[in-house]
């Protein structure tokens, strides 16, 4: 029963980390003078958002069910498969953020007060790191989680195709709201504009829908390892309670 209520503080937590991003980007608009509905079209564009957003419902979902359903052995598969949909990217996120995106431009830089330099790190470190190491925990942990079919990869898969369909689309219809460029990719490493071109997007794209794929079916692979020894388990309990008889 525990896991619901850390579930509930892993949904609460990623909450707050959206809602103190969405303070951050409101203060640096009317600061700047930006456009405010680009900039918050732009940050509920960001994968990170759409991702959290995401956990946030599935993680309240789960939760709610194993309150109203405190002695079911399994999870049923929609609850299952909704949270492995949410663990791939936000811990995909977690990785990409840490390897390639940390370091960018502190708050001072960017003119921000001390309070919402702090409100800036806390979502920075909450959506990042806080809700990516929870879900691995989960993933390793929680008790009820059901094994699920390697078809579950085709359903990790449609969100950041999706999402990334999306994001190259939109990418050359907006402009920067900051008016620095006719175009706006929420990462650096997408921006066909960059250095690198198309091609280097197109490697940093490859690189991470390989890196999605591998943690997919890792997810896959300890889901169903974890329902293997819960049987073998079940059935040596079971070999030794017909020997006592």
């Amino acid at each position: 029963m525990y896991w619901s209520w850390m579930r509930l503080a892993a949904a609460a937590a990623g909450l707050s980390g959206v809602a103190a991003g969405y303070i951050v980007n409101v203060d640096r608009a009317t600061r700047q003078g930006q456009d405010l509905s680009d900039v918050l079209a732009n940050y509920f564009s960001m994968f990170t958002i759409v991702s959290t957003i995401m956990g946030v419902v599935a993680l309240t979902a789960a939760a709610a069910w194993a309150r109203l359903h405190p002695t079911a052995e399994r999870e049923p598969m929609t609850i299952s498969l909704a949270m492995g949909v949410v663990t791939a990217p936000i811990i995909l996120l977690g990785v990409v953020y840490n390897v390639l995106l940390r370091g960018g431009p502190s708050g001072a830089a960017l003119g921000d007060s001390a309070g919402i330099a702090m409100l800036d790190t806390w979502a920075i470190e909450v959506l990042h790191v806080v809700l990516p190491l929870y879900l691995l925990v989960d993933l390793l942990f929680a008790g009820r989680r059901r094994a699920l079919p390697w078809w579950s990869l085709g359903v990790f898969v449609a969100y950041p195709l999706g999402w990334l369909l999306y994001t190259m689309v939109r990418g050359e219809l907006v402009g920067d709201p900051s008016g620095a460029a006719p175009y706006w990719y929420p990462y650096p490493f997408l921006d066909p504009h960059g250095p690198g071109g198309w091609g280097s997007a197109l490697m940093y794209i490859a690189g991470i829908f390989v890196a999605f794929l591998a943690i997919g079916a890792g997810i896959i692979a300890l889901d169903r390892y974890r329902e293997r020894r819960r049987a073998l388990r079940s059935e040596a309990k079971s070999e030794a309670d017909t020997v006592q008889v």
